[in-house]
């Protein structure tokens, strides 16, 4: 008797889901809008501002060793990335002193100028810090762009450019999202035009 009953039809079952998630035209769509930010900010030495809650925190920083080192290409310009999440003593001290929505937003008030970019991540949509950060970013003039799921929620409408993943399941979404940033990686390496120092 097998030790892991059903294991081979969920695996099955997974990766069909995902790959159901993974819909070329939509992620195309999207790709075209973001890279061109992305170049931009590189170019003009702005800086890339990443923030999300659990799984999508991880994502952040994925995003922020990727592109900010993987995508070096000799002497030319390099990605200036930041994780919002990374700092814990400084969102666990917004969190108690003041509210948990504010985390990322006062970040930003401190750190960010116009100009730039930030990538809030959320896979419902709706993460209240999440949308408070967009919403602050947008009103400091920075290009917003947002990676999501479950039909997009309230962030869909708040950035700039929506990523949308289409899943209602939290972990087919956040493979997606991860996708994304492994996608957006190897293209700003490999093919991208690379910038001049």
């Amino acid at each position: 008797m097998s030790e892991a009953p059903g294991l081979p039809a969920y695996v099955t079952r997974y990766v069909a889901d995902t790959k159901a998630a993974l819909q070329e035209g939509y992620l195309l769509e999207a790709m075209e809008r973001i890279v061109p930010v992305l170049l931009k900010a590189r170019q003009d030495g702005r800086t890339i501002f990443f923030f999300g809650n659990g799984g999508s925190a991880s994502t952040a920083s994925h995003f922020v060793v990727d592109i900010g080192k993987a995508t070096i290409r000799g002497d030319g310009k390099r990605f200036r990335c930041v994780a919002l999440v990374d700092n814990v003593e400084t969102v666990t001290a917004w969190a108690n002193d003041s509210e948990y929505a504010v985390v990322f937003s006062e970040q930003l008030r401190a750190l960010a100028q116009a100009g730039d970019v930030a990538v809030g991540i959320s896979g419902s949509g709706n993460s209240s810090n999440v949308l408070k950060a967009v919403e602050t970013a947008r009103t400091m003039g920075l290009r917003t762009v947002g990676l999501t799921g479950m039909g997009g929620g309230k962030l869909r409408g708040a950035v700039d450019i929506p990523l949308v993943v289409p899943s209602n399941s939290m972990q087919h979404i956040e493979d997606v999202h991860l996708l994304v940033c492994h996608l957006l990686t190897a293209y700003l390496r490999d093919e991208a035009p690379s910038a001049s120092a």
